[in-house]
């Protein structure tokens, strides 16, 4: 069934890649973004949608009347972000998300699908956690996602149905590329340097899910009976992708031509680490990720090669920390990351 949908964060590296998956199938889709990574681009450059001209922050339910679901991507997405300047972190990442939802369902919203992370586990170790295990989220950025899920739980009712998607750690190509993740991150080292360089001592699990596959969660979530999955919370990925950080740059050195492998310890120990249970959406919803991480990895090869990734991009647009320090040093924002300039 054809739904008024709004993604917030359309023009980011989920966004781009979600919003044609929706379009496609039927959905009249209407973006929000403040437009922090809409110029960086690689290769063709996205067919954007209109764009509700506001902050996030700033949301009122006069804004989303006659939306009949919101997908809310929007965030300061890494580890590293949120540590540099918490308080912005949960400014964004909590506290608009949560005044977002009261919005959406003083609006009449029926759907709020809401991007959180397998990094709500934290420190959990080899065994596989499910979504009844207990949260141990260790960064600003992970224990904000898990303040969102609580306040939004708590708003469910039988006209407003929030889903919570804890998506694991994204990879693969988009036209607004990330390379600050990691599998991304490693095969951009490979291709510019021909060295897969792991600052960490490898050990550390991952649970690793393609941005398409992701896209086709939150189509799904949007279509499934509500009454299964109001409120739920939704491991994606695929326990194929449980990986090692060495397993991941081992899959990267197997795709470049001459890649050379440095694991360099140098950043210590990681204590992020969790393999996770996929089984709850493929079980409810019928979903399971289909990319493999080597599938992954030769598309971000071919897609880097074929349209001439470069150190400066790499190291600057295509990374959220760097992106956002220039804009800000450029006066394009402010330092709450507000938009004070049409650069932006």
């Amino acid at each position: 069934m054809s739904q008024r949908v709004l993604v917030t964060g359309h023009q980011g590296y989920l966004g781009t890649v979600m919003v044609p998956v929706l379009r496609n199938a039927g959905h009249d889709v209407t973006g929000l973004d403040n437009g922090y990574f809409a110029d960086c681009v690689l290769g063709p450059e996205p067919v954007d949608l209109s764009n509700l001209p506001v902050d996030l922050r700033d949301v009122t339910a006069e804004h989303l009347r006659g939306f009949d679901a919101v997908i809310h991507l929007a965030a300061l997405s890494n580890d590293p972000l949120g540590a540099l300047d918490p308080q912005i972190t949960f400014d964004i990442n909590h506290h608009a998300s949560v005044r977002l939802a009261h919005a959406a369902k003083e609006a009449g919203v029926s759907r709020f699908l809401y991007a959180s992370t397998c990094s709500v586990y934290g420190a959990a170790g080899r065994d596989l956690v499910g979504e009844d295990a207990e949260l141990n989220p260790i960064t600003p950025y992970a224990i904000s996602k898990v303040r969102v899920e609580d306040d939004v739980a708590a708003l469910a009712d039988a006209r407003f149905t929030p889903v919570f998607l804890r998506n694991a750690t994204a990879f693969g190509f988009s036209p607004r590329l990330r390379a600050d993740i990691v599998l991304n991150n490693l095969m951009g080292h490979a291709v510019l340097s021909g060295v897969v360089r792991v600052l960490s001592d490898g050990t550390p699990w991952r649970p690793l899910v393609h941005a398409a596959d992701i896209a086709r969660a939150f189509a799904v979530c949007l279509d499934a009976p509500a009454d299964v999955v109001s409120c739920r919370a939704y491991n994606i990925g695929t326990e194929a992708n449980n990986l090692t950080v060495a397993q991941i740059a081992d899959a990267v050195c197997e795709t470049v031509p001459a890649a050379m492998l440095s694991i360099t310890g140098e950043s210590g120990a990681d204590p992020r680490s969790y393999r996770v249970d996929f089984a709850r959406a493929r079980t409810e919803l019928g979903f399971d990720a289909q990319w493999s991480v080597a599938d992954g990895a030769r598309e971000l090869y071919e897609a880097y090669t074929a349209y001439g990734l470069t150190t400066d991009d790499f190291g600057q647009n295509f990374t959220r920390l760097a992106r956002l320090q220039a804009l800000r040093s450029s006066g394009s924002i402010d330092g709450a990351m507000r938009c004070v300039s049409a650069a932006v």
